[in-house]
């Protein structure tokens, strides 16, 4: 059974920094690609960041380039998101993803809160 599960969620002031983990399981998981994606209420989910299985290639949407690192420690079957420079538009539920023989796979999200 796959599962992320994820933590390192909080509540932060603007330009507050936190770092979110994501744990895998059930998976190869040096053999899988994984992205962040964040959801704030009233908008579509999307895509915040990605990561090769390898970790030699990274994405970032641009709202979040230069301020946000996505990183993973394949020993450790974990990918982290390091968020500095938080904005009050950071603000959403994260969410861990990979993808795997037809299914996306979630973990359960974490709220990042960024406010005075």
């Amino acid at each position: 059974q796959v599962q992320l599960v994820e933590s390192g969620g909080g509540l932060v002031q603007p330009g507050g920094s936190l770092r979110l983990s994501c744990a895998v399981s059930g998976i190869t998981f040096s053999s899988y690609a994984m992205s962040w994606y964040r959801q704030a209420p009233g908008k579509e989910r999307e895509l915040v960041a990605s990561i090769a299985s390898s970790g030699g290639s990274r994405n970032y949407a641009d709202s979040v380039k230069g301020r946000f690192t996505i990183s993973r420690d394949n020993s450790k079957n974990t990918v982290y998101l390091q968020m500095n420079s938080l904005k009050p538009e950071d603000t959403a539920v994260y969410y861990c993803n990979t993808y795997s023989w037809g299914k996306n796979y979630w973990g359960q999200g974490t709220q990042v809160t960024v406010s005075s």
